[in-house]
């Protein structure tokens, strides 16, 4: 009878946990919208929550999945979330009616790195992007090039040193000592002299970037739980070296602007006009103390977003020129020749002016976004136009750069690196929302106009003294590694660095 009894009880149990886990899979259905059908418990993202598949590459999938539809009904573990297709939609949604999707819905802990400009939602994000948006003016760049100069010359010089000894290079790993070097440099006036102490900031930010925890699943299942609780999804380790690093350089500025022109300087001079306001559509909102929390909080943001997403790109970009060596050779020539004509001497002008640089620089990103998916959330109810969906309030709606960057509908031959796509005429005749690698709207990157600059400075002063060749170890068609919360490539990238017989 006991036996039965237990017997009776795991029955009712597992029935009801099965029915708790799958207690909203009939949401969309309900509704019409077509979908995926879910996993229990994993909802569509069992791949990417048991680290088999990178999520970017799992939203990627989803997209392609229905070539037909405007909208499609998916479930972030046992949540209903829409992801978007159409880029009319999408251009409401992000642009046109940003007031209804001014969160990204990431919200958690304000202390613990929480009051950051990526993961802050509600007023608290708009009195921080109405604050720290004029640090990355063209005016500020150009203060702060003479730092990002130097940390190019010494990487060059290193690579130099280093193909005295060998040809080929990890360029993923070899590219993150540069900005780790330039994005301490410039945001903290930080300067890594010794390998070693590149290596021990790289694993710090490291944590975050390739091995997520399985926080953010947690927040998708129960969202606003960690924000309840008052949970960060950040190691403590990483809270602590972002505080110690902030609290540690106020110390020697003396709480005040040092004359670097880096973006602490920049943040301590916000700091003497006291609360950061913010204007929310014309109208005066909440304001945020710019504490040392909200500092590190920053740093936070602006350190792993200035290091990885640069790094990624540039590796990127270097792949894609050692596998097409005639756009390399003319990347090469316009580097040449405009470098040439001012004397040698590379500026932030002498960087805007190369226009084919730029269309290469895009043309990667196309192929290799970054962050994906793009999310938003809504603040209230609202109905797609041209469509009897209604996103509820709270819902995240989700984008998938990758699936539009690589839908036919948009660009041709989507799988084959063509900088030409990025003529003015040809992006002219695209949708102003098929390019999305920085997101789109008032809650873009802050930080891309800096990204840019690093990455292509970079990339000229390497390529005035080095092409790149695949090497025995390249692999012709590159995974994405599963495990990172970023795009990245899965086992690296490996290329030969080749000094360029240099015309006398």
């Amino acid at each position: 009878m006991t036996l039965f009894y237990v017997s009776a009880v795991i029955v009712v149990l597992i029935s009801a946990l099965y029915y708790y886990f799958t207690r909203t899979f009939n949401y969309w259905k309900s509704r019409n919208v077509p979908g995926p059908e879910p996993t229990v418990f994993f909802g569509n993202l069992k791949e990417s929550a048991l680290r088999k598949k990178n999520m970017g590459v799992v939203f990627q999938e989803l997209y392609d999945s229905f070539p037909e539809e405007k909208v499609i009904g998916i479930y972030r573990m046992t949540t209903p979330c829409l992801l978007i297709r159409d880029l009319d939609i999408l251009k409401h949604i992000m642009i046109k009616d940003f007031e209804v999707f001014t969160d990204r819905g990431v919200e958690f802990s304000k202390e613990g790195l929480g009051q950051n400009l990526f993961h802050a939602d509600g007023e608290t994000w708009m009195a921080l992007r109405n604050r720290f948006s004029p640090i990355f003016t063209s005016g500020k760049l150009k203060n702060m090039f003479y730092l990002m100069d130097e940390g190019a010359n010494n990487f060059v010089d290193y690579v130099s040193a280093e193909c005295q000894k060998q040809n080929e290079f990890e360029l993923h790993s070899l590219l993150q000592t540069y900005t780790v070097s330039t994005i301490s440099a410039c945001a903290f006036g930080v300067n890594y002299d010794s390998l070693s102490d590149k290596i021990q900031a790289l694993k710090i930010v490291d944590q975050i970037v390739s091995s997520p925890s399985f926080a953010v699943e947690l927040d998708m299942m129960f969202p606003k739980l960690l924000k309840a609780l008052n949970l960060s999804i950040f190691p403590t380790s990483v809270k602590n070296f972002f505080k110690h690093l902030v609290d540690n350089i106020i110390t020697q500025r003396n709480g005040k602007p040092s004359g670097r022109n880096d973006f602490m300087d920049l943040i301590l001079e916000l700091r003497q006009m006291g609360e950061v306001n913010s204007t929310k559509f014309g109208r005066n909102a909440a304001s945020v103390e710019i504490t040392d929390d909200v500092i590190a909080a920053q740093a936070f943001v602006f350190y792993v977003a200035g290091y990885e997403t640069s790094a990624t790109t540039m590796a990127y970009m270097l792949y894609e020129l050692a596998l097409n060596p005639d756009i390399q050779s003319k990347l090469i020539a316009e580097i040449d020749e405009v470098t040439q004509a001012h004397d040698g001497k590379v500026t932030y002008d002498t960087v805007k002016e190369m226009k084919y640089l730029n269309k290469v620089f895009d043309e990667t990103l196309r192929m290799y976004s970054i962050v994906e998916p793009l999310q938003r959330k809504a603040v209230r109810d609202y109905k797609i136009p041209g469509t009897d969906v209604v996103v509820e309030k709270d819902m995240v709606v989700l984008i998938s750069p990758r699936g539009i960057h690589y839908d036919e509908k948009y660009y041709s031959n989507p799988k084959v690196f063509n900088p030409d796509r990025f003529d003015p005429e040809e992006v002219g005749k695209r949708h102003p929302c098929a390019y999305l690698p920085f997101g789109i709207g008032q809650r873009n990157c802050i930080g891309m106009r800096f990204g840019r600059l690093q990455s292509q400075l970079c990339i000229i002063k390497i390529l005035s003294k080095f092409k790149v060749e695949p090497s025995k170890n390249t692999v012709r068609n590159l995974g994405v590694a599963p495990k990172r919360a970023l795009i990245g490539p899965e086992g690296g990238i490996h290329l030969n660095i080749v000094p360029r017989k240099l015309k006398a």
